[in-house]
């Protein structure tokens, strides 16, 4: 009975382990998309903020850039870490119904 437990011990450990360096991971992409996205957006805002998507998707991290009157979306490619910007896109968007 104690070989049972012993491993339910031990696999319960690794999978918390696995798990915080896994959060770890997570938030240090975060704020590498962060950093690339700040600076590829540095000649558009003074003192942007940035919302970073927390996972991306299966390919790129992507991120909101944000000024006073405009903001930016992100896109920072995982496997070569280079960032694209798209263009300015109004602060307000006004939503029209359908017809």
């Amino acid at each position: 009975m104690l070989k049972p437990l012993a491993l339910l011990a031990i696999s319960l450990g690794s999978i918390t382990a696995a798990t915080a360096s896994s959060g770890d991971a997570w938030a240090e992409f975060a704020a590498e998309v962060e950093k690339g996205c700040r600076a590829a957006t540095a000649d558009y805002f003074a003192d942007p903020t940035v919302i970073v998507d927390p996972f991306g998707s299966e390919s790129f991290g992507l991120a909101i850039v944000s000024g006073d009157t405009a903001s930016i979306v992100c896109v920072f490619d995982k496997q070569t870490k280079t960032v694209e910007i798209g263009g300015e896109l109004p602060a307000t968007v006004t939503l029209k119904a359908a017809d």
